[in-house]
């Protein structure tokens, strides 16, 4: 088809013209980036976190006043719990995932390291802390019963005693080994005494998950013993399906072993109803993304079938005289969407170089990551069917103008 009398005719309705091209582009570079902000929520509300969620509790306890017996008090409470019904493991620890808060250290491959090589956060358990979290062993062993520390022996004021032994993740064995094992090596994290690495497991997320992909799993395991005083957190795993008759009952016996204690009980509930309520406003986020797009394909969809359809009523004589000349419907048919087509081509470029600083502006101000090229022709398809689609019944309107009204008086 020749386009010429096609460009002539968008050179006469400029103003129209640009009308669609600039919704287009702003609609195109719009729907890129959110799209590509849906894909990084879906993709940060399914990280795989390494733990057991579907089959954990986490109870946290706090004292009043002080306790000199808050290391018997809590080794007691853990006997406790291990033997109630339905409890498979428990342990206490000073952090869970899905939270806000997190101890992290830095850690060396050599003596006095002035630039650590990477940052890990710090869970503290004993032997029970792997099944209790339901964490996959690779390579390695879990802690030995004599690796295991008490904290107020390592808390103790002028106290410079390393840990024993090192549990990592695969993540974190990569950074610091890479291209090796990590088992057997030893790593620095006080400045000069090191720590043998004993085990890497597959997956064990940071509690609030910061960093890049790989930093979010920059995990390590110390064999710390610890009193219900330090992060309060005690964790049981059980059956799905008895998850809240275990949690009731671990309630039960704990205040019964110990009367000068709190469960908070807004924070005393499943690993999976922490992981939903972490994720709360990535989910909100993910579906005002997908309304907003809704939104500006429908107003986009609208424009075009609005501007077509006032183009087919400013030509129908010129329509008429054309199908008097021997134009058959399909040729009509086929001149709105080229027209069309070539309308959304332009409004596509210039909204994929808009797309492109809109995602640099991002980058800038709040650091999400650089716009994979795919979501350019990705949203560029999306705009050409849907300008296809929307102009579509103008377009069969206009290719059954008759001939005769080439003939009518203007």
């Amino acid at each position: 088809m020749d386009i010429r009398p096609i460009l002539s005719t968008l050179l006469r309705h400029k103003t129209a013209a640009a009308l669609i091209v600039v919704e287009i582009a702003l609609s195109c570079a719009i729907i890129c980036n959110a799209l590509f902000l849906i894909s990084n929520r879906v993709e940060r509300i399914n990280l795989v976190s390494g733990v057991a969620d579907n089959e954990i509790v986490r109870i946290q306890i706090t004292g009043i006043g002080e306790d000199d017996n808050a290391a018997a008090l809590t080794r007691a409470d853990l006997a406790l719990l291990r033997g109630l019904p339905g409890v498979e493991a428990a342990v206490a620890t000073n952090q869970v995932p899905f939270t806000n808060s997190s101890w992290n250290t830095s850690v060396g491959l050599v003596p006095d390291q002035q630039r650590p090589t990477a940052n890990l956060t710090q869970y503290f358990g004993d032997e029970h802390f792997l099944p209790t979290f339901g964490l996959r062993l690779l390579e390695g062993r879990n802690f030995n019963a004599d690796e295991i520390q008490e904290w107020e022996v390592v808390d103790a004021p002028g106290a410079d005693i390393p840990p024993t032994a090192l549990i990592i993740t695969r993540k974190a064995a990569e950074r610091l080994f890479p291209g090796e094992s990590a088992v057997g090596k030893r790593v620095y994290l006080s400045r000069n005494q090191a720590t043998p690495v004993v085990g890497v497991v597959e997956h064990l997320i940071r509690p609030s998950d910061q960093g890049g992909p790989a930093e979010k799993e920059f995990s390590m395991i110390l064999p710390l013993r610890l009193p219900y005083t330090v992060g309060s957190n005690i964790m049981l795993r059980t059956d799905p399906e008895r998850r809240q008759e275990v949690l009731e009952a671990a309630k039960e016996a704990l205040l019964s072993n110990g009367p000068n204690r709190i469960i908070l009980e807004e924070n005393t509930k499943t690993l999976e109803e922490l992981r939903r309520e972490y994720y709360q406003e990535d989910r909100a986020m993910v579906w005002l993304l997908v309304a907003v797009c809704i939104a500006l394909l429908v107003v986009t969809a609208l424009g075009i079938v609005g501007l077509a359809s006032f183009w087919v009523q400013q030509r129908t004589k010129q329509i008429g005289v054309r199908r008097a000349l021997g134009a058959t419907r399909g040729q009509i048919l086929r001149y709105f969407q080229v027209e069309n087509f070539l309308l959304a081509t332009l409004g596509i470029v210039v909204g994929m170089l808009m797309a492109y600083a809109i995602n640099q502006l991002l980058m800038g101000r709040y650091e999400l990551p650089r716009l994979p090229l795919v979501y350019l022709p990705v949203g560029a398809v999306a705009l050409w069917l849907l300008g296809q689609f929307a102009v579509f019944w103008p377009a069969r309107r206009a290719a059954s103008v008759p001939p005769a009204v080439a003939t009518r008086s203007v």
